[in-house]
């Protein structure tokens, strides 16, 4: 006589968050984005790169994919993602869509002032920015940091990638 398994709590059907679906879609889209324009990248773009300017984006699209493959696979058989046990977030509150409204727009306004002020300028203003939209109310401080930030990525692309990035009005003087 053989005995009948019984049912254990791990066989328990969850939920499929089909929204997780659409991460896939976003990061398929990138990955595929990200691949393509590398493609299009004429040689000799950066001044100091052994591999080549193709080689990192091509290789996070792959990656991306790759991750949006084994994301799709999971998701059916009931993967999500699990709150840290120190996490102090109610997953079910609605989220903050004024902040993360007010980041886009900060963003889209550094994409229209970068080429006219330059990255020192325009990053400052950026960084300092996103401190204040997240809650930081040290208003010259955050400017100051990221006048700093800014800057020092001026210059860790220029000299140390090879990789020039506008000077905007501060041309001559960076």
């Amino acid at each position: 006589m053989t005995a009948v398994p019984e049912p254990h709590e791990d066989h328990v059907a969850r939920p499929v968050d089909k929204a997780q679906y659409l991460v896939c879609v976003v990061m398929v889209a990138v990955g595929a984005y990200l691949i393509y324009d590398a493609l299009t990248l004429t040689d000799g773009f950066a001044k100091v790169d052994p591999v080549g300017p193709k080689f990192f984006p091509m290789a996070i699209g792959a990656v991306l994919i790759a991750l949006a493959v084994v994301l799709a696979i999971a998701i059916p058989r009931g993967s999500v993602g699990e709150a840290d046990a120190g996490e102090d977030v109610d997953p079910n509150s609605p989220g903050d869509w004024r902040t993360v409204g007010l980041l886009v727009g900060l963003f889209v306004l550094l994409i229209v002032l970068v080429q006219p002020l330059g990255w020192a300028i325009a990053g400052a203003l950026f960084f300092g920015g996103a401190a204040t939209i997240l809650g930081n109310r040290h208003y010259v401080r955050n400017i100051a940091i990221g006048a700093v930030l800014s800057v020092l990525t001026f210059y860790g692309f220029y000299s140390g990638l090879g990789i020039p990035l506008p000077a905007g009005i501060l041309d001559g003087i960076l």
